[in-house]
């Protein structure tokens, strides 16, 4: 991979150079002070005062840059606007074209100028984080809250660059005012749905949405995604990605994505009756539930392993085993076997290539529409999670087409069936499998939905839970202390075991609130069926309803945390309250003296379910961030450990249910909870106590 500092170097404008961040001096500084504090020579205090006065300089001297070359091109237009006026009443066509190709000329200029905003920000970003990570102290949240709210802030014109955005304006206003002097002379400000077709100002547009990072609610799902965001691409990477990229192809990972989903979950409203009607307990449904689960767990794997080479076979393979496991899964109830079921149920994990979908986003879909991609993938995850209880609620039937029994326990299986196999047909005829010789070509850097690298400081946040201080002296954008380390060194993980011992404290925190968050939300959605039929006795068709009401909240919650609440509050702040909402979830749930009632099931329920997907998000926004950059790319990927930590909590949480059960469904809600609110604890003081570490 290229370290950013050599990176930003061949991004570098050569007669801009003075004015660009220094960086290398910056992280040569930071070393220097880490060895002054340890042998005594110097006082932390004396280290943030003498650092801040630095950062202040550096965003002073690119500050006033940008503010000059912003005045020169505001001129330059200025002019042009004059030469524009001139021709209202006597229009030339040679002189239309010659001025719009002088406002062209501009704004070539001032993508420049919008780079050399962009790599500063980074560059920024990337020094605050490494010396946070090196002391163990939250410098990035006393400076950027410091700065960014005074009323004299420099800090703001590097992250809000308004004044750009106004030039931006004026450009594209002037051009679309040149484009058909024999057309409507209506502004752009007066129809805002027409956008102007013009190279320069859609890649004018295409940096500025770079620099602003797209919108708010797009960054806060695409972090759920764990699909990287390269911060700062090369102009062949960029090209690579639109050689690559396929729409439809994109359309079917998507779909693949949505129809697993609906897969996990439309069984769970009747895989109690479907066990009951195999002869075994109820309580059986958690093991029904689960053994999807234990199967994804070594699907995940070589899944991950195998996209390295194709996109196209891995999701052929998917789609076949999931028919014959589904089809099995329906047949169960005709052979009268508890063990065709489980075997179905297994067939259905091992076809699990979320793997491969994360994969293809993160290496197929170009750079400017990669966050939307993003964002899908987690609406078509969420969408899939709701139709799949719905649909089950809609199959009341029963009866027999030849030999097979097509009722509420079989058509679950029979319908996703029949859709995959509808799937794999599409996938053969329209998926185009990515030139790999393009990927050889590229900077090696192979990203496999791992974390996305989220700009926090153009949200005026501070980074939450940052690294504390390694022996290891490797950064989290690849460059080693000493820059001599060999490239094998800086390589991605090659096995779970170097992966996890990539893991710093703060990053195995993150997992472990992601393994709770994901805990205690199966035992909710695997045990519904079952408590709801013992103390309320509710049907299918009202179980499938509660679910499906609980997957709908999970794009508004994301609405409302994304644009507003991440607005108003650190993400640490979010994530604490978090868990604490959720463990007042779990604890309304328990039965313990008073009858227990509908209102109080479903009240506790919506608060653990929503609190606990909101926990999710900002969770993995921060893992994204504290992460080591070689957990970004390789099979043994950022990505691909977030999974395992939460299938394995599926797995262990669908275990509890089912050996709970041999005590009985009285004791059933209890004996579950107990151990949840165990791990929802045990995450609440992880987490406090890693942040008073950094204090």
């Amino acid at each position: 991979m290229v370290a950013f500092g050599k990176k930003i170097k061949e991004r570098q404008i050569p007669e801009w150079q003075g004015y660009y961040i220094n960086y290398k001096l910056m992280k040569k500084k930071v070393k220097q002070y880490a060895h002054q504090i340890e042998v005594g020579a110097l006082e932390r205090r004396h280290v943030l005062k003498d650092f801040s006065r630095m950062l202040d300089n550096q965003i002073e001297k690119i500050v006033l840059f940008m503010l000059e070359q912003q005045g020169l091109l505001a001129s330059r237009i200025a002019k042009l606007g004059e030469q524009q006026n001139s021709l209202q009443d006597e229009p030339e066509l040679s002189k239309i074209i010659e001025l719009r190709e002088a406002y062209r000329v501009v704004g070539q200029d001032l993508l420049k100028l919008l780079l050399f905003v962009e790599v500063n920000a980074i560059g920024l970003r990337k020094i605050l984080k490494k010396f946070d990570k090196r002391f163990g102290y939250r410098f990035t949240n006393y400076y950027v809250k410091t700065r960014a709210n005074h009323p004299y802030s420099q800090l703001q014109q590097v992250f809000k660059h308004v004044g750009l955005g106004a030039v931006v304006g004026a450009i594209s206003r002037n051009l679309a005012d040149l484009q058909d002097r024999q057309g409507s002379y209506l502004s752009i400000y007066d129809q805002p749905a027409l956008t102007l077709q013009d190279p320069v100002v859609d890649a004018l547009r295409a940096a500025a949405d770079r620099l602003t990072y797209s919108t708010n609610f797009l960054n806060f799902l695409a972090q759920h995604a764990l699909i990287i965001q390269d911060e700062l691409p090369t102009a062949a990477e960029e090209h690579v990605d639109d050689q690559r990229y396929h729409f439809v192809s994109l359309l079917l990972n998507l779909a693949n994505t949505f129809l697993y989903m609906v897969n996990t979950y439309i069984i769970v409203p009747t895989a109690d009756d479907y066990s009951m009607s195999l002869g075994a307990a109820a309580t059986v449904c958690g093991i029904v539930i689960g053994a999807m689960a234990v199967a994804q767990v070594f699907s995940s794997v070589y899944f991950s392993a195998w996209s390295n080479k194709s996109y196209f076979r891995p999701l052929v393979f998917s789609s076949i085993v999931l028919f014959l496991g589904n089809a099995m899964y329906a047949l169960a109830y005709d052979c009268n076997s508890i063990a065709v079921l489980l075997i179905g149920r297994l067939l259905c994990g091992f076809g699990s290539a979320r793997a491969v979908n994360r994969r293809y986003i993160s290496d197929c879909v170009p750079l400017k529409i990669r966050m939307q991609a993003s964002a899908g993938f987690v609406s078509a995850s969420a969408l899939g999670m709701a139709c799949g209880p719905a649909l089950a609620g809609l199959l009341q039937i029963n009866f027999k087409l030849y030999m097979i029994t097509l009722n509420q326990d079989t058509l679950p299986g029979w319908i996703m069936a029949v859709a995959w196999l509808f799937y794999l047909i599409w996938l053969w005829i329209s998926f185009k499998e990515p030139s790999r010789q393009t990927e050889e070509n590229r900077t090696p850097q192979e990203s496999s939905g791992g974390s996305v690298q989220s700009d926090v400081l153009e949200k005026g946040l501070a980074q939450p839970l940052l690294l504390s201080t390694e022996e290891n002296e490797q950064d989290e954008d690849g460059e080693d202390a000493s820059e001599e380390a060999p490239e094998e060194a800086r390589g991605p993980a090659n096995s779970i075991g170097s992966a996890y011992r990539l893991l710093t404290p703060s990053v195995k925190v993150q997992l472990l609130i992601y393994f709770m968050l994901k805990y205690v939300m199966e035992i909710l959605l695997s045990e519904s069926s079952v408590i709801t039929t013992y103390y309320f006795g509710w049907s299918t068709t009202g179980v499938a309803i509660f679910l499906a009401c609980l997957g709908l909240t999970v794009l508004p919650v994301n609405v409302v945390v994304g644009n507003y609440i991440s607005n108003m509050f650190e993400d640490r702040q979010i994530l604490l309250a978090s868990e604490f909402m959720v463990c007042l979830g779990i604890l309304l749930s328990f039965h313990i003296v008073i009858p227990y009632s509908v209102p109080q099931y479903v009240c506790s329920g919506l608060i653990l379910f929503v609190f606990a997907e909101v926990l999710e998000g900002v969770n993995l926004s921060l893992l994204s961030r504290v992460m080591s950059s070689r957990l970004s790319r390789g099979t043994y990927n950022g990505g691909l450990l977030s999974t395992e930590a939460g299938t394995i909590a599926r797995v262990i949480a669908d275990a509890t249910i089912t050996l709970a059960g041999y005590l009985g469904e009285s004791r059933l809600l209890n004996v579950t909870l107990l151990p949840s609110l165990a791990i929802c604890i045990s995450s609440i003081i992880a987490t406090c106590w890693t942040y008073n570490s950094l204090f």
